[in-house]
């Protein structure tokens, strides 16, 4: 009886954390939609709900209510599958993110090994999506997707490996705490906006939407897809864009901590401060996809080979030589 309400306990804490991101997927893309349409000078979703907010729920109903529709040529067990396998990835990264000193679901001393696991993964859902089709232009967009989120995840591994450098500890909530008298943003700027970028690149957000690139290739990957398979996609790479934003805001921002430990704000809740981190970085992610025209292929694959990658290894080497010089290496 004892282990059972152990099983409850834990099914009730993943649920409770589920349910939460699933919601705020549907508010990001209410959001998303806003911020491109002020930028444009037009109005956005505003008719289904007050203020438009319960578009996304309109969506999500429309989808669900739409026929699947599975190509005859396709491998039809992996053209159902990469879907699954995408949402359920970006869904499982969430259970080592801490909303507070003891609010985390899975608190693993190897929490930053887990994330770049998981999220590692995440191309073979895409992969397997673009192949199981059988048709040029989502085998083309899976390509593209495959190299380009390789290609940032190496620059991401070699920031995080600053960070690790200055807290001296695989866990998330340590590399928070370690950041009560200053955040990582501040020493680890040019860090900071080489992982925005990078994180823009690994979730195929513009201006690198390559994988998906309209204009060329219909929807990439996605072509084949409809109905609830196709919102399943859609639904993992907006739970990936927000892994990234919580990612970032551990990382480089402090996570729960307040930025003033002053009245009113040391009252406000941690995972309150979090919340309005992750919502700032993806209303940055929202900007440049409004802002910014889309890079080449070649000029992406530029970017994150011969210029973040350098610029990386030269931050580690700067890093690591000025925590040594003053003696700051923390002890693992």
């Amino acid at each position: 009886m004892e282990y059972i309400n152990v099983v409850f306990q834990e099914v009730y804490k993943i649920i409770f954390l589920l349910v939460p991101v699933l919601v705020s997927v549907a508010m990001i893309v209410w959001l998303d939609r806003r911020v491109w349409a002020f930028v444009q000078k037009r109005r956005g979703p505003n008719v289904v709900g007050p203020f438009g907010l319960l578009q996304s729920l309109a969506d999500a109903l429309k989808y669900i209510f739409k026929e699947i529709i599975i190509p005859s040529s396709s491998n039809k067990i992996i053209f159902i599958l990469a879907p699954i396998i995408t949402m359920t990835l970006a869904l499982i990264a969430w259970a080592v993110i801490p909303f507070g000193e003891n609010e985390v679901l899975a608190n693993i001393n190897v929490g930053i090994l887990y994330i770049f696991a998981v999220s590692s993964l995440g191309v073979y859902g895409i992969i397997m999506g673009g192949w199981a089709s059988n048709s040029k232009y989502p085998f083309l967009g899976s390509i593209r997707s495959a190299a380009q989120m390789v290609s940032y995840e190496v620059s991401i591994g070699i920031i995080i490996i600053n960070v690790l450098l200055c807290v001296g500890s695989l866990n998330l909530s340590d590399i928070v705490m370690a950041q009560e008298n200053m955040w990582f943003v501040i020493p680890l700027f040019p860090m900071f906006i080489i992982f925005f970028i990078s994180a823009l690149a690994e979730t195929n957000r513009p201006p690198f939407d390559l994988p998906e690139a309209e204009a060329e290739l219909v929807a990439g990957y996605q072509t084949e897809y409809s109905g609830m398979m196709y919102a399943m996609f859609w639904l993992g790479e907006y739970a990936n864009i927000l892994l990234m934003c919580a990612l970032g805001s551990i990382l480089f921002l402090g996570g729960w901590l307040s930025p003033i430990d002053l009245y009113p704000f040391n009252l406000i809740p941690g995972a309150i401060w979090l919340i309005f981190k992750i919502l700032f970085l993806f209303f940055l992610f929202a900007l440049v996809k409004a802002v910014v025209p889309r890079y080449r292929y070649d000029q992406l694959m530029r970017l994150g080979w011969k210029i973040f990658l350098p610029l990386s290894l030269i931050y580690v080497v700067l890093t690591a030589s000025y925590l040594f010089y003053f003696n700051l290496l923390p002890t693992i």
